[in-house]
């Protein structure tokens, strides 16, 4: 059986034909991996062909541009419309009244401007309380203000009655994108259907990639190393690399649950929680943030956002003014890396090229590993894929739900020997990487004998420990205290 064949016939409904060379016009819509896989997955036929024509109607009916928003605005409130079309909501429930109100981030609707009356809320809580952001189909409508104004002809104006309520954009109804029940069973099982090198592949292609277009083994790990944070909580990473290497379109467009920042200025609010607005930041509702473009990142208070992350790299909470919060994101630091220091494969030091906010030992010390963005070859039409490949959306929807399946790290904790007196953050760093890679790369294992000694320490430990060890090695060029410090001599248990 054919490969293709085979994926098919493993996978069946949750395979689209990806063609990035002939699908170009989803780029000028600006759409995510996840919602084009979506509308490949509606619109095409048993052999992935589909109607170009019906394909664009459905675009510009339900999936508006920014600049269309006045007009759909216009429609709702001044026509008295309902208007229906996919976008990502956010929600808000106000303690003090207890309204909840709905925000549309890509288009500047926020809180005070909308409402969720309790019957549409009573149907549609389940699935807009899953993240803080959400993909759908919405319904709006309008709420008029109340209507009893009273006018004082001796003062020649009026005023609005006591209590009275404003005009607001309300929510009608909500759809959740997913359209489909994520079977992790299923998924498991049909891992099982193939060899480490098929399945390799099979991961490539559902981020977009084309495993053929790899000159070799260690470059496709290297590039799906930087999916590890999408299957395994609060894992933080680093990676350096030159510019076109495709951080930016992994971290920013294939998985809804993540989060891309690119440049600009951070503030302790954006990131963790905003007193003013009583509303947490990016690191709670996401499995990832992804600082990219690092060096052009800009911190308003470079000793308060070190003590932060500190704190919440260490523990996963973290405490601004009364407020203590608890996220599982991990975070990842993308940045370009300059060729006389890529040249010296990670032994020159690196971290010159961070912000100064991240030249402390101790900060470092909380990221678990180094990715070697230089061995990710540049951008290019090989390396897109073309053919039949796992659905984005359904693939990181799996990922995210393997991120609580604490199976995987009790395995790896049955498989690991730590030698004595190894560093508690150095074990804590390899297993949890190694983990990652488990749930990437075997996620049909479930106890430690379902996997080889040798692929276990082949394709989890020692890519962990490599990683980790790039990290002890910039700390020693960053801190004397760690300098000449060697990663512990991990092994794998005989099972």
């Amino acid at each position: 059986m054919e490969f293709s064949e085979k994926l098919r016939d493993c996978f069946d409904e949750m395979v689209v034909y990806k063609d990035l060379k002939k699908t170009n016009f989803f780029s000028a819509l600006s759409l995510p991996s996840f919602m084009r896989d979506w509308l490949l997955k509606k619109f095409e036929d048993e052999n992935g062909d589909f109607d170009k024509d019906d394909l664009a109607r459905f675009v510009k009916k339900f999936i508006p541009r920014k600049d269309d928003w006045t007009a759909i605005k216009n429609r709702i409130v001044v026509e008295d419309e309902t208007v229906k079309f996919l976008a990502k909501i956010s929600v808000n429930i106000d303690i003090r009244t207890g309204e909840v109100s709905f925000a549309l981030p890509d288009f500047g609707l926020g809180f005070k401007e909308t409402i969720i009356e309790s019957p549409v809320w009573s149907v549609c809580k389940e699935d807009l309380v899953k993240s803080q952001d959400v993909w759908g189909m919405v319904e709006l409508g309008y709420r008029a203000p109340d209507d009893f104004d009273i006018e004082f002809e001796y003062e020649k104006k009026s005023s609005k009655a006591k209590n009275s309520r404003d005009g607001k954009i309300k929510l009608l109804s909500f759809k959740n994108f997913c359209p489909y029940n994520i079977d992790l069973e299923e998924y498991k099982k049909a891992r099982s259907e193939f060899s480490i090198d098929e399945w390799i592949n099979i991961i490539l292609g559902a981020v977009d990639y084309n495993a053929s277009g790899y000159q070799s083994e260690e470059e496709k790990l290297t590039m799906i190393t930087r999916i590890l944070p999408f299957v395994e909580k609060r894992l933080n990473l680093i990676e350096l690399a030159p510019k076109g290497t495709g951080k930016s379109y992994l971290f920013g467009n294939v998985s809804r649950f993540g989060w891309l920042s690119s440049g600009g200025v951070m503030s302790r609010a954006k990131m963790f929680y905003d007193q003013t607005k009583r509303r947490e930041g990016l690191i709670a509702g996401s499995d990832f943030v992804t600082l990219d473009e690092v060096q052009t990142i800009s911190f308003t208070d470079a000793d308060e956002m070190r003590a932060a992350l500190k704190g919440y790299l260490e523990q996963g909470n973290f405490t601004v003014g009364d407020y203590k919060g608890v996220a599982d994101a991990g975070m990842i630091l993308c940045g370009n890396i300059r060729k006389e220091i890529m040249d010296a494969d990670g032994y020159s030091n690196m971290f010159t090229e961070l912000p100064t906010v991240f030249h402390e030992s101790a900060l470092i010390e909380r990221f678990h590993g180094f990715i070697k963005g230089w061995n990710i070859p540049r951008m290019n039409d090989d390396l897109k894929v073309n053919g039949w490949a796992l659905n984005s959306e359904y693939f990181c929807s799996i990922l995210h739900e393997l991120r609580g399946d604490m199976t995987y790290r009790s395995v790896v904790d049955e498989l690991i020997v730590v030698p004595d007196g190894a560093d508690t953050r150095d074990t804590e760093a390899v297993k949890r990487i190694a983990t990652a890679y488990l749930k990437l790369l075997y996620p049909h294992v479930q106890h430690a004998d379902d996997i080889s000694t040798r692929d276990f320490k082949r394709y989890c430990l020692d890519r962990a420990r490599r990683m980790r060890d790039t990290i002890k090695y910039q700390l020693g060029l960053l801190d004397v205290e760690y300098a000449g410090k060697d990663m512990p001599p991990f092994t794998v248990r005989e099972v």
